[in-house]
């Protein structure tokens, strides 16, 4: 008889798979990284408040204004002004000697990173922060994160008390940047204490991928990783999803993230109903899909990925000395400067 296709989800489940709960465990297996809480609660309003912007003073240099000192550039000041401004000036400096300590950051908060938001930053260097005020706008400009901003959403699925809801205290984790080679990232599926199956992260056709022998190092590499590194030290319930990030000869793994087992988590290249089938086989190897094909049906097409989640640059308006006009100016220039280089 095959298990129900999930296990029951519940708080402490669920909160076994924020940053500060894994990886002290597992940090030397990962990649380093350091948690900033208690965050104020004037973080998470900024984070929830509309608009996309920076919070004044997390540039690394002070923006010089180019308004007018004549009454109209008056004007434009109080217009710009009107609404809620944000300002975080102990973060921002404790950001600052974190991106001192490690070159460049990327940030997360509990269980969400602000990949969808990849756009905002130099493409040649996606999610790679080197001010805070870089943190705070992939943070702002990103939908996966406000998943972490509301219980509803946190414990969605979860039975619990409504009276006494499960204590929960937001965190900004800040980890070193490195670049990444999408094609060696693979997520891992655990169901009751047994590695079911692994899928491809990124959905590239990837040649070198369709190599038999390829298939098998990498099988047998992240096999090593989970009974070695991951299975003995993971106290508990045995049903989660694991990360990988591979070397580049692929025979060690470095982990990236834990999520819970639920519908929140994708499933990639599998549903949950084939991991369930194939969990029920019992096999001694788990299931390894991959893109084989430009023509898969999963394959990315020329569209960028998480383009619903793009705004056009007019939309983005940073505070800190910039209105709109100015950012407008400075992205144009920055265009300009590429193109001649």
């Amino acid at each position: 008889m095959s298990p129900p296709l999930f296990p029951v989800q519940t708080p402490d489940y669920i909160l076994s798979f924020q940053f500060s709960s894994w990886y002290p465990k597992f940090s030397s297996i990962s990649i380093k990284s350091i948690v900033i809480r208690p965050l104020d609660e004037a973080f998470k309003e900024y984070l929830d408040s509309d608009g996309v912007f920076v919070p004044e003073g997390s540039d690394n240099a002070p923006v010089e204004s180019s308004l007018s000192d004549d009454e109209d550039g008056d004007e434009d000041t109080d217009d710009a002004a009107v609404g809620r401004s944000f300002s975080f000036p102990d973060l921002d400096e404790r950001i600052r000697q974190i991106i001192r300590e490690y070159g460049a950051v990327f940030p997360k908060l509990n269980f969400s990173s602000p990949k969808d938001a990849s756009w905002v930053l130099p493409p040649s260097s996606p999610l790679k922060c080197t001010a805070p005020s870089d943190v705070y706008l992939l943070l702002k400009s990103s939908d996966f994160v406000s998943h972490d901003l509301s219980i509803d959403t946190v414990f969605e699925g979860c039975r619990y008390d409504t009276s006494n809801p499960p204590s929960y205290q937001l965190e900004l984790v800040l980890r070193k940047w490195y670049p990444i080679d999408r094609s060696r990232e693979f997520r891992c599926f655990v169901r009751e204490g047994h590695l079911t199956g692994i899928s491809q992260r990124d959905t590239n056709f990837y040649d070198f991928m369709n190599e038999p022998q390829t298939q098998q190092k990498i099988i047998e590499a992240l096999q090593r990783l989970w009974e070695g590194d991951i299975k003995s030290k993971w106290l508990g319930q045995q049903d989660y999803i694991f990360d990988v990030l591979m070397t580049r000869d692929l025979s060690r793994g470095h982990v990236l993230d834990f999520n819970p087992y639920a519908p929140r988590t994708d499933p990639l290249l599998f549903t949950y109903e084939e991991l369930s089938s194939v969990f029920t086989l019992r096999s001694s190897t788990p299931e390894l899909r991959i893109i084989d094909s430009p023509l898969h049906p999963a394959a990315t097409r020329n569209a960028p990925a998480h383009q619903h989640n793009m705004l056009p640059i007019e939309a983005l308006a940073l505070s800190s000395g910039r209105d709109i006009n100015e950012f407008s100016n400075l992205w144009q220039e920055e265009i300009q400067r590429s193109m001649t280089h």
